[in-house]
């Protein structure tokens, strides 16, 4: 058994959620490495459906121990949330839970300088959630943010949340011309939180470290997806942290020797949510019966996905970025019916034919997609759980997509629910540890 990162290979919302929660029963630890309470995992088991934003799909399984990783930005009050409706539906939080004290925290403005940023931009917004993300992730790059970890130190909390409110309410004040905020009133709000957290968060590195030199199988979660990362993604219209792999080390504290393998999650066709470059977006009916068979429609914000069709040059620029060594294809039972599919084997812009991912933003924005067609299938793929049971066509749409990735395929999903899938090979067990000296 190795070490896993689990990433999207799109724009998110690729179903990360459901191969996390099958592949976690096979891992001592699933850590969330990046991203905030504006990603959401959606779990369908036997017992009910889950909704996950923070904490990572893993926590329904007693025996592995759920980390949240240095890398995300956490919003306590949204945590505790999280943590009650759990409790609420029978999930156990106790040592199998913790929270790393470098993890910065989001703040009360934050989310009031997301909103405002983001309204006063009007036709150039880039679909922020509001949560307060991208002000936290610029408060830890500019040094002042504040961490987990000075919830245990109420004196330290205090003077960094002074120093703070003086730019930042001169900000909403002078610049947004929206409510302030007052010392008194978040400090005792957040003292509350850290009576609730204080025994979860913990220096979840060396937690980590240590399990892997004791041969533990960590699997590492990824939220959103890699064309969101903020380096490697559609920027500007990206989140504020590293979702590609390489995110899964600087957001543990993970060295990348100790990671054993990648896999990407893409659907069997294209979504995005929010603003952005979308080649392969289709507006019509087409467009819509993905969406309204797919259900596409975000777990955390409810915001209706941008749907179109399966993008190759998207796959093959997160196979390239993340190292990925195998993929995990969902929602292929949404395209049950289809008499015909397409499949984005290239740009062209101004007579120039890409088969890579451009990185200038205006000419991806005016790109317009090479096809191959290919045949649909009318048999249902609902619930196969052999790729024996999949017509001849899905089997060649598969293969397809396998050759364009230049990835091979470990898992299909074909349904929701966790017995939904057809597992070709475990990536836990194929992986390989690097022997130690």
């Amino acid at each position: 058994m190795g070490n896993l990162v689990i990433i999207g290979a799109q724009w998110g919302d690729e179903g990360k959620g459901k191969i996390v929660d099958i592949l976690a029963k096979d891992a001592n630890i699933v850590v969330r490495y990046q991203g905030g309470s504006n990603a959401g995992h959606t779990v369908i088991n036997e017992r009910g459906t889950y909704i996950f934003h923070l904490i990572p799909s893993g926590i329904l399984y007693r025996g592995t121990t759920c980390v949240i990783g240095n890398g995300v930005v956490v919003d306590p009050g949204a945590l505790i949330e999280e943590m009650d409706r759990l409790q609420l539906l029978g999930i156990a939080f106790g040592k199998n839970f913790a929270v790393s004290q470098r993890a910065h925290m989001i703040l009360p403005y934050h989310k009031a300088i997301d909103r405002a940023s983001e309204q006063s931009k009007g036709s150039r917004k880039i679909g922020t959630t509001g949560r307060g993300i991208g002000p936290s992730y610029a408060d830890k790059m500019a040094r002042v943010g504040i961490r987990m970890g000075d919830l245990l130190n109420p004196a330290l909390f205090r003077k960094k949340l002074e120093e703070n409110l003086i730019e930042m309410n001169w900000f909403l004040e002078r610049l947004y011309k929206v409510e302030t905020f007052q010392v008194d009133k978040v400090f005792d709000q957040y003292m509350g939180y850290a009576e609730r957290l204080k025994g979860y968060i913990v220096d979840t590195t060396t937690l980590l470290n240590r399990a892997i030199s004791k041969d533990k199988t960590v699997l590492f979660e990824g939220a959103q997806g890699t064309h969101l990362d903020v380096d490697f993604g559609t920027y500007p219209f990206v989140t504020s942290s590293s979702s590609a792999a390489g995110g899964a080390c600087t957001g543990t504290g993970v060295g990348p020797t100790m990671i054993d393998a990648a896999m990407g999650i893409a659907k069997a066709y294209t979504t995005r949510v929010g603003s952005g470059p979308f080649p392969t977006e289709l507006t019509d009916e087409v467009g819509q019966g993905l969406q309204e068979r797919g259900r596409e429609f975000g777990s955390t914000t409810g915001r209706p996905r941008r749907c179109g069709w399966y993008d190759a040059v998207v796959v093959r620029h997160a196979v390239q970025v993340n190292g990925l060594t195998s993929l995990a294809v969902t929602k292929l039972d949404v395209l049950d019916g289809c008499k015909e599919l397409k499949v984005c084997v290239g740009y062209r812009h101004e007579g120039v034919l890409y088969k890579e991912m451009p990185s200038d933003l205006d000419t991806l924005m005016q790109c317009e997609p090479v096809y191959q067609r290919m045949k649909g299938w009318t048999a249902s793929t609902t619930g196969a759980t052999t790729y024996k049971q999949l017509p001849a066509e899905a089997k060649r749409y598969l293969a397809r997509i396998e050759e364009l990735a230049d990835c091979r395929i470990d898992m299909i999903s074909t349904g929701s629910k966790r017995t939904e899938t057809v597992t070709l090979r475990n990536p836990l067990k194929c992986s390989r540890r690097r022997p130690r000296s």
